[in-house]
This record gives structure tokens, sequence and C-alpha cells, in this order.
């Protein structure tokens, strides 16, 4: 009788602090053993040949079977999704439950596990989209959802049908601080890309390439500053989501110098895409059309510096999948203004990869920064770790064999989303997962899946490490509280 379920052996197994030779023993979905030699034996048992194996990667940036404020569903469904993320090397997606206004939470929640539940095939957990703060919302339903297992939620602060004001973030961020939670903010200023598309389309620039100049740099970097100003009044976690822009970038890493509990975010199309890839004919540009959208060389070589010391936490994908067609990306067809395009790109599957070969490969980051960003940092943010983002004894057998000399030149045939195009389209990748264990299920070999629908786990998030411990407030919550006002958390 076999010893364990599963056994890898002769890897080059790597964490975000260490690297060891040796196997992988896998029972009952968890990882038994790791050690130099195993002596017991598998019912399965994979020879690695001494290929790195990597923790399954965690992103907790997708969008998954959602409708967009612009009433758009997204182009994949929790089966497409989540197999295009195992065969890209991830193991545990965190989309989001979004909330429309007027909706509860609560219901928002049963939507979504009844969209998950019978697709999914790898393990998911849920943020909250919050548009409607309303009392109900802030004094019953948040509490009691974090209470449940949905400890992080995101915000914005634009488009018109999403964004919240000042006021009501503060609100959120208040009650985060106090139960326990981490706020992830969509920050551009709403007004100064409203003035400014107003003016493009006015004049008749409605193409894509001119929705860069409407999300202006500014733009992301005032609302960054504000965000951070906000997020420090109440001493509150928070994330900055998909980060894209030189100044902005800074105010965060000076954010972090000063011990402000402030996380950043970026995407591979900050790293891979630059504004001028929007200019094509006709409507054809909108492939390339996401908010924030990409900037310039120099922007990217400001995101490669702050995913190299830190200044980022998290790499994600932000995959927001709409087809090329009136019922994605171009509503209006070739009439379609690039004020009435669906933002987004895909990238679920291709996320790992980029990375890897233009961090990992090129000299970059180190092959441990690449673990930290795309897997462990993710799980510690949101409540998952150490049972995701690593690869230890006790924690789900989440893993991926890479093959660090495989070459692809990228094409949307060889994926596996419903989108129909990938931006990334002939890009040549040094790198690819090529057998991927979730919860000790070899879920991807061979190019084949392994996995049933369904068979993909939701996962409760315990409160983000973030979240403790928390510092004061600012002097004037201190003031409130010293001259006898009620405390605020």
């Amino acid at each position: 009788m076999a010893d364990y379920d599963l056994v890898i052996r002769n890897a080059k197994v790597v964490t975000e602090d260490r690297q060891l030779d040796g196997d992988i023993a896998v029972k009952d979905g968890l990882i038994a053993a790791l050690e130099p030699a195993i002596a017991g034996k598998g019912s399965r048992e994979i020879d690695a040949g001494g290929k790195f194996v990597l923790p399954g990667g965690v992103d907790s940036h997708c969008h998954i079977e959602q409708k967009s404020g612009f009433g758009i569903m997204c182009a994949d469904d929790f089966y497409t999704g989540t197999v295009s993320a195992a065969f890209g090397g991830t193991t545990t997606v965190i989309p989001f439950a979004a909330q429309h206004r007027g909706m509860s939470l609560r219901q928002v929640v049963k939507d979504y596990h009844e969209a998950a539940t019978p697709k999914a095939v790898i393990d998911y957990a849920f943020h909250l989209i919050v548009t409607d703060p309303s009392p109900q919302v802030l004094g019953q339903e948040l509490p009691a959802l974090i209470k449940d297992g949905y400890t992080s939620f995101k915000i914005y602060m634009t488009y018109d049908a999403m964004k919240v004001s000042d006021y009501q973030m503060l609100d959120i961020l208040a009650l985060a601080r106090r139960d326990g939670a981490l706020v992830m903010v969509h920050a551009e200023n709403h007004d100064m890309i409203n003035w400014l598309a107003h003016h493009l389309v006015d004049q008749g620039h409605v193409a894509p390439k001119f929705h860069a100049i409407a999300h202006a740099r500014i733009a992301e970097a005032e609302a960054t500053n504000r965000a951070i100003s906000l997020a420090r009044l109440v001493d509150a976690p928070l994330l900055l989501v998909h980060m894209s822009e030189i100044e902005a970038i800074e105010t965060l890493r000076q954010a972090q110098k000063k011990g402000l509990k402030i996380f950043g975010e970026t995407c591979p199309q900050y790293i891979a895409l630059t504004a001028d890839d929007m200019d094509k004919p006709g409507v054809e540009g909108a492939m390339w059309c996401c908010s924030p959208p990409p900037r310039d060389s120099a922007a990217q070589e400001a995101v490669w510096a702050a995913l190299k010391d830190g200044t980022f936490q998290t790499f994600s994908s932000d995959h927001a999948p709409y087809q090329f067609n009136a019922g994605g990306k171009i509503p209006k067809g070739d009439k379609t203004t690039f004020k009435e395009m669906a933002n987004g790109v895909p990238g679920l599957e291709v996320r790992l990869p980029l990375l890897f070969s233009e961090g990992v490969q090129k000299g970059r980051i180190t092959l441990q920064q690449f673990v930290a960003l795309t897997s462990t940092n993710h799980a510690r943010l949101y409540g998952l770790y150490p049972r995701k983002g690593t690869i230890a004894v006790g924690s789900d057998a989440d893993f991926a064999i890479w093959d660090a000399d495989k070459e692809v030149t990228l094409d949307w045939a060889m994926l596996h989303d419903n989108v129909g195009y990938t931006p990334y389209a002939g890009r040549q990748i040094k790198g690819w997962p090529i057998t991927v264990v979730s919860r000790g299920r070899v879920v991807v070999e061979d190019g084949k899946l392994n996995a049933q629908r369904g068979s993909g786990q939701f996962l409760p998030c315990a409160s983000p490490d973030s979240s403790k411990p928390l510092g004061p407030a600012s002097p004037e919550l201190q003031a409130m509280s010293r001259f006898g006002a009620k405390p605020l958390f």
C-alpha cells in the first residue's frame, strides 16, 4: 500500500525565501513531507527531472462572470476562467462579487456562489465590490460578510456607475479598520478624466488611442495621493490596484517609508504594453484599452523598479475579458468611441509566464521575488496564508512544475480563455508551467485538463495580515477622543 497519494521527485522547490532540492509528498490534498529524499512511495509519482517546482499562483485581481458598470458581461465564466488560470500555473483566484447600486451585498454573494460552485476547477475566494455603501450595507451586511470570510473589498474613485465619494470612502475605510478587512482602490481622478474626454469627443477625437490621453497620468497620481491621505486619516490598510504611473508609484513608495499600511499592485499590461499599442486602424486599438492605460517605456522601468524593491507587493492579471464584438469591447461596432469601449484586457493565463520570462529570465527580479509577487504575498494580504501561497508541510498541495527552457510564441489559439484574442500575440516567452497540481490533484498535464467542473473549492478568508497591528489614527481623531467625542472605531 502506498504511503502517499502523490510524490514529486527530483524537484528544485522554490519558495519566497529558499530553494530546496528534493521531493514533495502529498496526502489527502495536503503537503505531507518535504525532504531531500522521501523514502515512502506514492500511488502516483512524477519525476520533475530537476525542474523548478513553484507554489501555485494566486491571482487576487481578476474579473470572472462579472457584469461591468456598463452592463457588459465578461467573456469568461467560472469554467473557462478557472481553466485558463490553471493552464497558466495559477491554482487560486480571487475574483469579485460585484455590487451594483441598489443591490444587497448578501444577494450579490449568493449569486456569485451559484455561478462559481458548479463550474470552477480550481479554488477561489471572493472580494466584494462596494458601490452603494448604504446604512444597511455599512451597518449590517459588510460586518457580517467580513465575519463569514469576505475580508477584502474594492472601491472605485472613477466610473459614473461605480465610484464612491471621499466621504463614503472614509466610512468604508473606518469599517475596514474596525472589523479587520483590506480595502482595494481603483485610483483615478474621475473629473479629470471626464473633462478631458468631453473635450476630445467634442472635437471628434474618438479613436481608441485617445483613451490614454483622457486617462491622464496626473489623474492616477492625484487619486493615489488622495486615497493614501484618506486611509492615513483613519490608519486603515489600503491596497492600490493596477498601478501604472511614475508619480503614483513614488507616492506609494514614500507612504510606505512613513510606515503606513499602504500596499501596491501592478499587472502584465504595465510591463509588456504601451499606449502606442492602442494606435491602430479603426477601432482595433480597443483590444488594448484598459484603465489605467499602459503608459510608455519610462513608466515600464518605474514599474520594474517597484517590483524589484518591494514597493509593489502583488502582481495580478486584472483579467477583464471582453470579446472584440458588439457584445463586448465595441458595443456600437466601428462607431464606438473610446468613451464607450469596454475597459480591460485578458491576462489570467499569461500572467505568470510573462513575469517569469521578462522578470526572472532577464535578471530583473529573483525567482524568490517571483514567488512572493505572484503567490505568497497575495495569500498573506488576503488571509489565505499558509494554506495557500507556499510549499510547506501542512499547506494545500498547490504547485506547478516549470520548464524554464520551454520557448513559446503567444497566440490566442494556444490559450484557454473565451476572449478570442490576446493583446500579447506574437510575444516570445521563455519558461512555462507544464504540470499543475491543485490540492494534490494533477489538474494540468501534457497540455490536457484533468479537472472536473465544480471541483474547485470556495475559500473563506481570514482577516488579512495587513490589518494587524493597527497604529494610532491621525492626530485629529485622537484629539476627538481627548475632547470627549465618541470613538469612531
